[in-house]
C-alpha cells in the first residue's frame, strides 16, 4: 500500500475513534469462507449483485456495512435464516470498480453487532441492528496474564511451523494488552473452520473468548506440529532415495572403470540369455524384450520393477519349444496298460488307437479325450498310465467346485498377486508344452459373478483353436495343441453342451464281482500291503473271503470302498504284528467279521418272495446302476392316483402313461370294470429321500399296477427297464450296461429289456451274460407274460 494510502487509512480510523456514530439501520452483506472480527482489515472481493448494491451504498453514505456470515458457502443468493445473526459492523475504506463488474472493497471491522430485523429483502438487504457491548475486564488478574503468554507463545509457534514468523509479528503480539483484541486478532489468522470462528464471534466476555481461542490453539499445534513431523520424514525419505541413487550412481561408475559390471546390469543380462535360451515365438520375444528394457530404465527397489521382474520370470519359464520325446511302441504301451488296470477293453482300445496314429503322424492334433463313469473305477489312474505309456510328462487339476473364469485363464496384470492360469501353471511345472493334462470333475464346474470357468475352457480344448491360447496374465498366445487333454465326470447331463460337443465322450460302465476279485488280487492287496508295511507271507485273504467282502461289505461300480475294506484288514494286521504276534494272519469266511464287523450289504435279493404289486426296476445314478422297486397298493377312495418317493416330472407322466394303458385292457386282464370306482392306486418308489426321474421305470409301474388289480404276483428274479406308451409299445432306454451290472450284484437272473436295445448287448461282458438272461420285449403284454411267470423262482 502506498504510504498516502496508510495516511489516509489512518486519518480515517481516527476519526471513526473521534465519534463517528453508526447509523441503526444497515447494508447487509453477506460473507463466505470468513468470519470477519473487530480491527480487522482485508480486501473483499464482491461479485453478486445485492452484495454490489450493499457496497456502492455504504460508500454513497457514510461507509459503514453489516458484514454477516452465510451458513452454508455453495448457497448463491443465500435467504435470512441461512445468514448468521451474529456479524460485524465494518467501514469500507476504499473502493474499486473491475471491469467485469465485480467490485474490490477494503474494509475494517469496527464493532460487532446483532441483527434485530430485515428491513429490506428485495434488491438488497438492509437490517436493523444493535451493537454488541464488549465486557471490559476489571482487572488483569495472573491468570489472564498467563492465558495471554500462552496464547502468544503458541501463536508463534504456529507461525513458525508456516514459516511466517518475523520481528514484526512478535512485536505486534507483545503490544496488544486486552485480551478480547488478543483473542480476535489470533482467531482472525487461525484457519479455523467457519462454525469454529463464528463459535469464538459471538462469545461476548474477553477472557472466556481468549481462553476459547486458546483451547483451538492448542489443537492446532498439535496438528502443525504432527504436520511437520510428516512432511520432514517425506524429505528424509526423498533425500535418502536420492542419497541411494547418486552412491549407486558412483558405483556403478567404478565398476565401469574396474572393468566390473555391477548387479543391475548383471541381472538384465542374465534375463536376455533366458529370453534367447527360451526360443520363444517371435511376438513373445518382442514382448520380452520391451519389458526388459522397461526394467533396465527402472530403479531397483520400485514396486513395479518386481511385477516386471515377475512377469519376465514367467516368460522365460514357460515351455514355448520344449517337448518331451514320444516314446511310442504299441506292445510295451499294452503292457503298461494292462499292468495298470484290469478289463476296460473298450477303453484300451481307443488309447492304443491313438498312440498308432500318433506314432505314424507326429504332428497330428492332440485329442481331447473324457472319461465318463462312477466314482472308483479309474479313471484318473488311466491318465497317469496314457503319460507312462507315452513317456510324456502328466498334469493333474482339479475343477470341482471351481467358480472363478482366472482360474483358467489367469489374471490380469493391473492386480496385485497376479498369476497365470492353472493350465499354464501346470506346464510351468511340467516343463514341456506336449504333456497329459488330466482335468477332473468337469461335470462339477460352477460360475457366477466371476465368471463362467465353462465358457474359458472352450478356447482351451478346442483343437481348432488352442493353438493361440491366450492368457490374461502373459496376454500372448501359447500353443496348447500339442498337449493331449484327458478329462473325466461322473455324468455328462451338467456338462455345457458347446463343452461336450468338443470331447470324445469314452463310458466306464464299472466292474463285476469277476472282475473285482482280479483287480483285489493284483492290485489293491499288494498295494495295501505296502502301504501298511506288512509282508505278503504274513497276510492271506481266501478268495472266498475276498468275495464275501466284495458282496456283503461294498456296493459300488468301482473298487474305491473295496480298497478301503481291504486297508481296514491290513492295519488291524499291522496292529497284530506290532504287539508282536505271530503270523501269519489268514483272513477267511469265518473270522471275517472280526476284522470288517458285521456285514454292510445282504447280496441276495430284498425280497423275501414274490408278491402281488411289487416289481423290480433298473435305475442309471452318478455312481452306477442299481435296482429300483416299486410298488402299489390299492386303497379306498375315488379312482385317483397317488404318487410318492420323490418322483421327478418325467417318471410321473410315466405312471400316468402306465395307469393308462391298464385301464384300456382291464378286461384283457380279467379284471372288473368297476375297480376304480371306490379304491384308489397309491403307487410308491423306496428310499423316498432320493430323487428319481427318467422314463426308464414305465414298464415297471405298468406291472406293478396290473398285478395288484388283477392280485397275480411277480418274479422276484426279474427286473425290467423301458419307457411306456399308451398303446403298450416298449420303446428304448440308455445305461444298460451299468444297470446290468447292478442287476447282477443284486442277485437279479432275468432283465426284460426293449427290443431296440438289443444291439446294447455287446458292449456286455459274456461273463454277465451268462449269469444273467437278457429277454427283448416290444409290447407290454410280453413284458406281462414274463413278469407273471414264477418257474424261475
Amino acid at each position: 500500500m502506498a504510504e498516502t494510502d496508510k495516511d489516509d487509512l489512518i486519518s480515517i480510523i481516527e476519526e471513526d475513534e473521534k465519534g463517528s456514530t453508526i447509523p441503526d439501520i444497515l447494508p447487509l452483506m453477506p460473507v463466505r469462507d470468513i468470519v470477519i472480527f473487530t480491527d480487522m482489515l482485508l480486501p473483499l472481493f464482491v461479485g453478486r449483485e445485492k452484495s454490489v448494491l450493499a457496497v456502492e451504498e455504504a460508500v454513497s453514505k457514510d461507509g459503514f456495512i453489516f458484514l454477516a456470515t452465510q451458513k452454508e458457502t455453495g448457497v448463491e443468493n443465500p435467504k435470512p435464516d441461512q445468514i448468521y445473526e451474529i456479524g460485524t459492523i465494518g467501514r469500507v475504506l476504499r473502493m474499486l470498480k473491475l471491469p467485469d463488474g465485480r467490485v474490490k472493497a477494503l474494509v475494517q471491522g469496527v464493532a460487532k453487532a446483532r441483527i434485530i430485523q430485515y428491513t429490506r429483502k428485495k434488491s438488497l438487504y438492509r437490517v436493523r441492528h444493535e451493537v454488541i457491548a464488549q465486557v471490559p475486564v476489571k482487572e488483569m488478574t495472573i491468570e489472564i496474564q498467563a492465558l495471554m503468554r500462552n496464547v502468544r507463545e503458541n501463536s508463534e509457534k504456529i507461525l513458525a511451523f508456516r514459516g511466517e514468523m518475523t520481528g514484526d509479528v512478535t512485536a505486534i503480539l507483545e503490544s496488544i494488552d486486552d485480551p478480547g483484541k488478543l483473542a480476535d486478532l489470533v482467531a482472525s489468522n487461525l484457519r479455523l473452520k467457519i462454525d469454529e470462528s463464528q463459535l469464538v464471534l459471538e462469545v461476548t466476555d474477553s477472557v472466556e473468548r481468549l481462553q476459547k481461542v486458546n483451547d483451538l490453539l492448542s489443537r492446532e499445534v498439535d496438528l502443525s506440529s504432527m504436520q511437520a513431523k510428516i512432511q520432514s520424514n517425506v524429505r528424509d525419505e526423498i533425500a535418502k532415495s536420492q542419497r541411494d541413487y547418486f552412491l549407486r550412481e558412483q558405483v556403478r561408475a567404478i565398476h565401469k572403470e574396474l572393468g566390473e559390471s555391477d548387479e543391475k546390469a548383471l541381472e538384465i543380462e542374465e534375463y536376455q540369455k533366458k529370453i534367447k535360451r527360451a526360443k520363444m515365438t517371435k511376438e513373445a520375444e518382442t514382448e520380452a524384450l520391451k519389458q526388459l528394457k522397461r526394467l533396465e530404465q527402472m530403479h531397483p527397489d520400485s514396486a513395479e520393477s518386481s511385477i516386471v521382474r515377475t512377469y519376465l520370470d514367467w516368460l522365460v519359464e514357460m515351455p514355448w519349444s520344449k517337448s518331451s520325446k514320444d516314446d511310442i511302441n504299441i506292445k510295451e504301451a499294452q503292457k503298461v496298460l494292462d499292468s495298470d488296470h484290469y478289463g476296460l477293453k473298450k477303453i484300451k482300445e481307443r488309447i492304443l488307437e491313438y498312440l498308432s496314429v500318433r506314432k505314424l503322424n507326429p504332428k497330428m492334433k492332440g485329442p481331447i479325450l473324457c472319461f465318463v463313469g462312477p466314482p472308483g473305477v479309474g479313471k484318473t489312474s488311466l491318465g497317469r498310465a496314457i503319460a507312462r505309456a507315452m513317456g510324456r510328462k502328466f498334469f493333474r487339476i482339479s475343477l470341482g467346485g471351481i467358480r472363478d473364469e482366472a482360474e483358467i485363464r489367469g489374471h490380469r496384470r493391473t492386480y496385485i498377486g497376479a498369476l497365470p492360469g492353472r493350465i499354464l501353471q501346470g506346464l510351468k511345472q511340467c516343463g514341456t508344452n506336449n504333456p497329459i493334462f488330466m482335468m477332473d470333475e468337469i461335470d462339477k464346474l460352477g460360475s457366477d459373478f466371476r465368471g463362467d470357468p465353462s465358457s474359458a475352457l472352450l478356447e482351451a480344448l478346442d483343437p481348432e483353436q488352442n493353438a493361440a491360447f491366450s492368457d490374461h496374465y502373459l496376454n500372448l498366445p501359447f500353443d496348447l495343441s500339442k498337449v493331449m487333454f484327458v478329462l473325466t465326470a461322473n455324468m455328462t447331463d451338467t456338462i455345457p453342451s458347446a463343452l461336450l460337443d468338443r470331447m470324445e465322450i469314452i463310458m466306464l460302465s464299472g466292474y463285476t464281482e469277476e472282475e473285482k476279485t482280479v483287480i483285489a488280487e493284483k492290485y489293491l492287496l499288494p498295494r495295501q500291503l505296502k502301504e501298511n508295511g506288512i509282508k505278503a507271507r504274513d497276510l492271506q485273504i481266501s478268495p472266498v473271503a475276498l468275495q464275501q467282502i466284495i458282496a456283503e461289505y461294498t456296493s459300488e461300480s468301482g473298487v474305491r470302498n473295496l480298497e478301503r475294506e481291504i486297508g481296514t484288514i491290513c492295519r488291524k494286521v499291522a496292529r497284530n504284528l506290532a504287539e508282536e504276534k505271530k503270523g501269519p494272519f489268514t483272513i477267511s469266511k469265518n473270522n471275517l467279521h472280526k476284522y470288517l464287523g458285521i456285514p454292510k450289504y445282504i447280496a441276495e435279493m430284498d425280497q423275501e418272495e414274490s408278491q402281488a404289486g411289487l416289481v423290480t426296476g433298473l435305475a442309471w445314478t452318478q455312481v452306477g446302476g442299481e435296482v429300483l422297486y416299486v410298488e402299489a397298493s390299492l386303497i379306498g377312495g375315488k379312482g385317483e392316483m397317488i404318487l410318492t418317493g420323490q418322483l421327478g416330472d418325467v417318471m410321473q407322466e410315466s405312471a400316468r402313461a402306465a395307469m393308462s394303458y391298464a385301464r384300456t385292457r382291464l378286461a384283457e386282464f380279467g379284471i372288473e370294470e368297476n375297480v376304480f370306482e371306490n379304491q384308489d392306486v397309491h403307487i410308491h418308489v423306496p428310499s423316498g429321500a432320493t430323487p428319481k426321474d427318467g422314463p426308464s421305470a414305465g414298464i415297471a409301474m405298468a406291472t406293478a399296477l396290473i398285478s395288484i388289480l388283477s392280485n397275480k404276483p411277480v418274479n422276484k428274479y426279474v427286473a425290467m427297464t423301458g419307457e411306456i406308451t399308451l398303446r403298450g409299445r416298449v420303446l428304448p432306454i440308455g445305461g444298460l450296461k451299468e444297470k446290468a451290472l447292478g442287476a447282477l450284484r443284486a442277485g437279479i437272473k432275468t432283465i426284460v429289456i426293449p427290443e431296440k436295445n438289443k444291439r446294447d448287448l455287446d458292449e456286455i461282458p459274456l461273463y454277465v451274460k451268462k449269469k444273467i438272461n437278457f429277454i427283448p420285449v416290444k409290447n407290454m403284454s410280453e413284458v406281462l407274460d414274463i413278469a407273471f411267470k414264477l418257474d424261475g423262482e
